[in-house]
Order: structure tokens, then C-alpha cells, then sequence
């Protein structure tokens, strides 16, 4: 791993340093986990561009209650397009705050909101309920984007690690109701699309001092998973399902993620089903470097690439 990119390195080992202040993660409890997730990861959420206006509601858009976080990066009272992100985690950890800034960078970069979705995490949750929510936010936008100040008609869905799955999974589910013009775009940064890791990504990514190894990920799909048969279900490993008629995707990819492998594979079968597909891999980088946008040069132009694919795709 001596290709890691200098500044990404750096991202790295200071989160090995602030997490030495809290007892061995496996030793916490889910909720200990979280708590610890979100001290260790404030540095990285702040700073950054200055939103013009920032809602913030709790509310059950027909599913169930989901907390969002809505940043609008210019005053305009016309409707706006926007881009709706799922963060990360593993589907147990993180938050809307823990990706604050991450979503107010792609707001200014790209000039169209950006709506942070605070989905319930696993293993309290299991599949579906997560992408029950989403669905139905997805659905209550259609109907009700304008209280926002967003146009329902130039929506895009995105998110990095398992919001990257759970966009992918959204839209499945979105078509099959008939209601996937609803997505004008899928932005995936470093997406997990099965729980199947294989053996050559652990050797050459993995092992215990890495960012993310394949014990954690099958713990993450673990606490997600309801049981092996979900293993199967396109809607919960998006990797197996068909994608004819899905709009246009970007694929971020780190050179040295565990889970590069479900990204160029996910390229291969959109090629196949005909979608227009960028797939940009990231020399030196790894999971979540995103978040290190404050120090990366590398991690900021991820971040401006995607912006500007999705600020195409949806009228920015």
C-alpha cells in the first residue's frame, strides 16, 4: 500500500490517532460505536462553503420518519434542481453531521441543492426498512419538492459506501413503480454492491490495519442483512440486479478500496444494459477519502468531478 496518496495517508493516520482516545471498537455497543464515529470524524465535517439557507426537518414521508438536512448555496426563490445524498457507514454508523461538509461542498461546487437523508441505521433497522424510507421520500419529492424550493423534475440521487447502494437500490424500487424519471442522475462514490468480498481485493486492500477490511465489511452486511437469502435480493446487493433504462451514473472509485471490485463491475454491467456510465478511478486513493477534502487536493477534484457531472446531468 505504498501507493496511498501522501495527503490521504495523512487523513488516515490522524483517524488512528483520535480514535486511540476510545476503547477497541469491537468492545462498544452500537450506540458507543456511533458516538465514537461522530467525534472522531467532526474534524473532517468542518469548515467548507457557507450555504445561503439550510432546513432542517423530521418528518415520516410515508414510510416512516427520516431526519434531512436540505443546502441551498444560492438565494433564489425560483425551484432549484438538487441532488438527494445518502451517506455512509456500513449502514450502521455516521450521519447527516458526519457528512455535512461533504454535501455543502457538492452543493457550491455544482449550484443546485443538496438534500442530506438521515436514514435509521442497522442492526436496529434491517433491510428494507432504510430503503423504505428512502423510496418514500424519493416519492413524497415528486409530490412535494416545491416547499422546499426544489424543481421535482431535475432530481438526482447519490451517495458514497452504502449510500452509493442505497441510491442504486432506490431506483430498482423506483422502477418497478414506473417512477424512475424521477432520477435524472446516480452519483456513486466507492459503492458497496455485495456482500460478497473477494478473496484477491482482502490480499491486496485488506487486513487489520487497513481503512476497511472484509471482516468489518461481512460485519457491516451482518448487521444490515436480515439473513443469507438477502444475499440474493438485487434490492439489497444492487450488483445482481438488471439496470436497463437507469439514467446516467458516475462511479467514483478509489485505486485501493476494498470494494473498487463492485464499482468496475457495477460499469461493466451498466455498459451492458446500455446506460451512459463514467467510471473515474482515483490513483492513491481509499474508502471514504472524500473526507478528507480539507487536506486532499485528490479528494476535492473527486468531489468537483461529480459535481459537475451531476450539475449536467440535471440543469445546474
Amino acid at each position: 500500500m505504498d501507493r496511498i496518496d501522501p495527503d490521504i495517508a495523512r487523513f488516515v493516520e490522524q483517524m488512528r490517532q483520535d480514535w486511540k482516545q476510545f476503547p477497541p471498537f469491537e468492545t462498544l455497543s452500537f450506540a458507543e460505536q456511533r458516538v465514537a464515529a461522530e467525534k472522531v470524524r467532526a474534524r473532517w465535517a468542518l469548515g467548507g462553503p457557507v450555504m445561503a439557507r439550510t432546513l432542517e426537518r423530521s418528518f415520516d414521508p410515508g414510510a416512516g420518519e427520516l431526519r434531512v438536512r436540505v443546502y441551498q448555496p444560492v438565494n433564489d426563490d425560483s425551484p432549484l434542481p438538487a441532488l438527494i445524498y445518502i451517506h455512509g457507514g456500513g449502514f450502521t454508523l455516521f450521519s447527516i453531521d458526519t457528512h455535512d461538509r461533504l454535501m455543502r461542498e457538492y452543493a457550491a461546487r455544482g449550484g443546485f441543492v443538496v438534500v442530506g437523508v438521515d436514514y435509521p441505521l442497522s442492526p436496529e433497522a434491517k433491510y428494507p426498512t432504510a430503503l423504505n424510507r428512502i423510496e418514500g421520500l424519493m416519492l413524497w419529492l415528486r409530490d412535494n419538492a416545491g416547499r422546499w424550493g426544489i424543481d421535482p423534475d431535475r432530481l438526482a440521487m447519490g451517495g458514497d459506501s452504502a449510500g452509493g447502494n442505497l441510491s442504486f437500490a432506490t431506483c430498482l424500487r423506483l422502477r418497478e413503480r414506473g417512477e424512475l424519471g424521477l432520477v435524472k442522475a446516480i452519483l456513486s462514490n466507492y459503492g458497496g454492491f455485495s456482500a460478497t468480498i473477494s478473496d484477491e481485493a482482502e490480499a491486496r486492500f485488506g487486513g487489520p490495519a487497513s481503512i476497511l477490511h472484509r471482516e468489518e465489511a461481512r460485519g457491516y452486511w451482518a448487521n444490515y442483512l436480515r439473513g443469507p437469502e438477502d444475499e440474493d435480493d438485487p434490492e439489497a446487493c444492487p450488483l445482481l440486479a438488471e439496470f436497463s433504462g437507469f439514467p446516467p451514473c458516475f462511479l467514483a472509485v478509489p485505486e485501493l478500496d476494498l470494494v473498487a471490485e463492485h464499482s468496475l463491475a457495477m460499469h461493466e454491467r451498466l455498459k451492458q444494459a446500455g446506460v451512459d456510465v463514467e467510471c473515474v478511478v482515483y490513483p492513491g486513493a481509499l474508502h471514504s477519502f472524500l473526507e478528507a477534502m480539507s487536506i486532499s487536493a485528490l479528494a476535492r477534484r473527486a468531489i468537483a468531478d461529480g459535481a459537475a457531472f451531476v450539475a449536467r446531468r440535471i440543469g445546474a
